[in-house]
């Protein structure tokens, strides 16, 4: 970087840098983790906070800088630990870190949090040599505060924006994680689903999203909506990007019961599934009934995309998911969400001026003009719950949430086309996958002249994490739809 400014390395080779890329550079001495930091930084000054203002990143590491030129000073006199080795990630504002960043989920009413530890994923990822850079906006309580509240909103970090264009929807609720590894501000960055929050941005940024199987992430240590749906999620540019920070989020949590299943199921290199002929011969199911829901550009997108797999020998047909059309409620995520986001806010120290879901409600009331913009809708009815999860409305839509997305929907579905996934678009058909815990992927598909990039989304059973990666790896590697925000 001797004979170039920071600003024209980070628009030109840092720009959809990969990790083994940045890795090669680190390896061969031309590139340093300090450096890598300032690039990144260089590049939030110039496009997140002027330019075109993308809004995406709300708070930065004070130690980051510090951190990458220790993990340097032990590339010199050790060497790396594994491939996020001096790799800066950017994490959503609902994960905690036990250093001086704050984590609010958005809010306003949490500014002033610092949490205590990192969450269970943050300590994994400062074990495997990433280097937390900072945290990104989000939709408010990952939009699980009210029906009105758009997309990318937060009353802490106002509106963040598409980076492919400023009208463009940017998608929910990981909506700063989406839009930031778009734009280059980090190589990648992680969010969190409850229903669609990983998919629907990664689809709206252009980027691959991993939700993975309830279980295999632990959840410790993040601002819960639900526990039945929660999980935390890579987000990168490529497949082989998201596999590799796969690698360093998955693992058993003895404190978060779920994620002991993922024993014995769990992949040990996720990476392991690149295969970029991994198409041929599998069995591709396409439920019709979500990508009626889309629009006309929209479709012909997806049709080339299943044009794309068949020429790479998959078949691809349509099948009929039985439970597509179920008459679905959210109550579950209402029962359960006072349960969990008082267990998290009971345990917040004194300086935030909230501690159960009842005080943020009467928070929220007493500052109006800057909290409730769009109103607490859905606060006010999950507070209205006895918080004992003993409602018989509460167990039945469990029942009902696991019969028709796994008994019912997806598991006979697979079973009787011998389907090896299952594609559905991602604004559409989240929902059921997220109530069955099982894993998607969303890879890009293109783009829409009127609505912005879009993708499609790989999903089978439970713990398929790395049958999906090598799906979406194959569609990526044959069709390469991702380009680089104008920015």
């Amino acid at each position: 970087m001797k004979n170039k400014t920071l600003k024209s390395w980070s628009d030109t080779w840092l720009v959809e840098a990969t990790i083994d890329q940045l890795q090669a550079k680190m390896e061969a001495g031309t590139l340093t983790a300090r450096d890598l930091v300032l690039m990144y930084l260089e590049r939030i000054a110039t496009y997140d906070k002027r330019g075109p203002k993308i809004n995406s990143v709300l708070e930065l590491n004070p130690d980051a800088l510090q951190i990458a030129e220790a993990l340097d000073h032990e590339r010199r006199t050790k060497g790396t630990r594994g491939p996020m080795h001096g790799i800066p990630v950017l994490l959503k504002d609902n994960i905690d870190t036990g250093d001086k960043m704050h984590t609010s989920a958005g809010s306003l009413a949490l500014a002033d949090h610092t949490a205590k530890e990192d969450a269970v994923l943050a300590r994994k990822l400062r074990e495997a040599g990433a280097i937390l850079l900072g945290k990104l906006n989000m939709t408010e309580w990952a939009n699980y505060m009210t029906n009105r509240m758009p997309s990318g909103y937060s009353s802490r970090g106002g509106q963040t924006k598409n980076p492919y264009r400023g009208d463009y929807l940017v998608g929910g609720s990981s909506s700063g994680s989406g839009a930031a590894v778009a734009a280059n501000f980090a190589t990648v960055t992680v969010g969190t689903e409850t229903a669609g929050s990983i998919l629907y941005p990664a689809s709206a940024n252009a980027c691959v999203g991993i939700k993975p199987t309830v279980g295999l992430i632990s959840r410790r240590g993040v601002i819960p909506i639900a526990h039945s749906q929660d999980t935390p999620g890579p987000m990168a540019r490529t497949v082989a990007d998201a596999a590799i920070l796969l690698n360093a989020l998955a693992g058993a949590d003895e404190l978060d019961p779920i994620t002991r299943t993922s024993v014995g199921q769990a992949a040990a290199d996720y990476t392991q599934f690149l295969d970029a002929d991994a198409l041929k011969g599998k069995r591709i199911g396409v439920v019709r009934e979500f990508f009626k829901k889309i629009d006309a550009e929209h479709q012909e997108l997806m049709e080339a995309a299943f044009e794309a797999m068949r020429d790479a020998g998959a078949e691809v047909f349509d099948v009929e998911l039985p439970s597509a059309n179920a008459d679905w409620d959210h109550d579950v995520l209402k029962y359960e969400y006072k349960v969990d986001l008082n267990a998290y806010l009971a345990n917040c120290g004194p300086q935030v001026p909230v501690h159960s879901l009842r005080e943020l409600i009467a928070y929220n009331m007493a500052h109006p003009d800057s909290l409730l913009k769009y109103g607490q809708t859905l606060l006010l009815a999950s507070e209205e719950t006895s918080g004992t999860l003993t409602e018989p409305a509460y167990i039945n839509s469990r029942e009902k949430d696991l019969y028709l997305s796994r008994t019912a929907g997806i598991d006979p579905m697979m079973a009787e086309h011998r389907l090896d996934a299952w594609v559905f678009p991602a604004s559409w058909g989240s929902h059921i996958p997220a109530k069955a815990g099982y894993p998607s992927i969303n890879v890009p598909a293109g783009a829409s002249v009127e609505k912005g990039p879009v993708g499609i989304s790989f999903s089978g059973l439970a713990y398929s994490e790395g049958e999906l990666i090598a799906l979406a790896y194959a569609f990526e590697q044959r069709t390469q739809h991702r380009v680089p925000p104008k920015m």
